[in-house]
């Protein structure tokens, strides 16, 4: 099999194969040059993902509250805070219900997941189609052609800020060794290095910059790594958050909601009823 970043011969990664959703022997493969790894073919996928969120991500709600603070962090140093943004694999619209409050004008995007918290914020609902900033949060690993996905992601937005975890260096003899593999949810097919990521960036023409761990960026513009890896510190950044406030949407988001709803959606605004 050959590397679906770089291009490179993979090798089968484990002895015996891992059983995936509890009932389909399959095979991980990991390139010899970039050390992406990857499962076989995903035929798997439309029973995976029977449900868009897994009940094993019982991080999702601290994941967005730690998210929210390190995102606003960046944009704050990097990007222009008045800008629109765009939450892709939004899920159910937390992080973008949650930046709205913050004060950031973001939207979300996503095709499999329903929209709970940021209805009227969809992407269709954007007035622009190119953002300041594009997230892609616990998205990566996901992908069954990540170069595919990322070029889609470009077209909405110079920068992407994602999250996935990156491969440990030590050798790896089953899935046991890195709880990431997570195959009882059979929804993680890519499973990135530090090494992949860079080449995954160069292919698109972009640089890489990492917090050597979970958080990572993916631009067109050349930043300072040092002063990326500052701005998403957990210190750092909460005292970025608290001395760069901005004023939120919130109240905003609720009377143009109300006034949608009332002008558009409720059927008992017709004359024809009176």
């Amino acid at each position: 099999m050959f590397c679906k970043i770089c291009g490179g011969e993979s090798a089968t990664l484990f002895n015996n194969k891992t059983t995936i959703l509890q009932r389909y022997p399959i095979d991980y493969y990991r390139c010899g040059n970039c050390n992406f790894i990857q499962t076989e073919t995903p035929y798997w996928l439309p029973e995976a993902y029977s449900s868009a969120i897994t009940s094993l991500d019982i991080g999702l709600v601290g994941r967005n509250i730690a998210i929210s603070r390190y995102l606003s962090s960046l944009i704050n140093c990097f990007f222009d805070r008045k800008g629109a943004f765009l939450d892709y694999g939004g899920g159910y619209g937390m992080l973008v219900r949650m930046m709205r409050d913050n004060g950031f004008n973001f939207y979300r995007f996503d095709s499999y997941c329903e929209n709970l918290f940021a209805n009227h914020f969809d992407l269709d609902d954007s007035p622009v189609r190119k953002f300041e900033l594009l997230t892609a949060f616990e998205l990566f690993e996901h992908l069954e052609h990540p170069a595919e996905e990322l070029q889609k992601m470009l077209q909405f937005s110079d920068s992407v800020f994602f999250s996935t975890e990156l491969a440990p260096d030590r050798k790896l003899t089953s899935p046991d060794d890195w709880w990431y593999f997570t195959p009882e949810t059979g929804q993680h097919i890519a499973l990135y290095s530090a090494e992949s990521l860079r080449a995954l960036a160069k292919r698109m023409d972009c640089n890489f910059y990492t917090d050597g761990h979970t958080l990572h960026l993916i631009t067109r513009r050349k930043l300072n790594p040092l002063f990326f890896r500052l701005s998403i510190h957990p210190k750092i950044a909460r005292v970025i958050v608290k001395t760069t406030p901005q004023k939120s949407l919130l109240s905003d988001d609720f009377n143009f909601i109300r006034n949608y709803i009332n002008s558009n959606e409720n059927p008992f605004r017709s004359s024809d009823l009176h």
